[in-house]
């Protein structure tokens, strides 16, 4: 799978540890930064990360900040982006099954680095439900003109 990463300086190691453990399982991954743990603004990784997934260049996205609901926040503005913003199991699944979320955002201030990482491979495993829920996903696409 081809997965597009980011975060801001808050969520620089998580992202890195995410960035290692995702290319050892075979993962293409995009590691679109922050480059180290300078201040910088949350929504220019956010937008990055969205715009590779909306343009198909990345399966699936993941990003970081220090609670996963700003950096969230700017991913959602990307047409054709359903960023969720988990904490736990439950939420992750509902965020695939229900809603195709394609991106997953994580707090590195609220996650550990293990938990974090089961919920990013749960992310990235667990398939959409489909059916019903697939006539309220297309309604959220038609929120931003966005048909896929």
């Amino acid at each position: 799978m081809r997965i597009a990463l980011g975060s801001d300086h808050a969520g620089l190691k998580l992202r890195q540890r995410l960035v290692a453990s995702l290319a050892a399982q075979g993962h293409d991954v995009f590691d679109c930064g922050c480059p180290d743990e300078q201040s910088v603004d949350y929504p220019d990784y956010g937008a990055a990360v969205g715009r590779r997934v909306a343009a198909g260049e990345a399966d699936r996205g993941i990003l970081v900040c220090g609670t996963g609901i700003g950096i969230g926040m700017a991913a959602n503005k990307v047409p054709g982006i359903r960023a969720a913003t988990v904490y736990d199991r439950f939420t992750t699944q509902m965020a695939r099954e229900h809603n195709d979320a394609n991106v997953l955002c994580l707090g590195a201030r609220v996650l550990d680095e293990t938990h974090a990482t089961e919920l990013a491979d749960l992310f990235l495993t667990t398939a959409f439900g489909g059916e019903r829920h697939a006539r309220r996903v297309d309604k959220i696409n038609q929120l931003d003109g966005c048909s896929a």
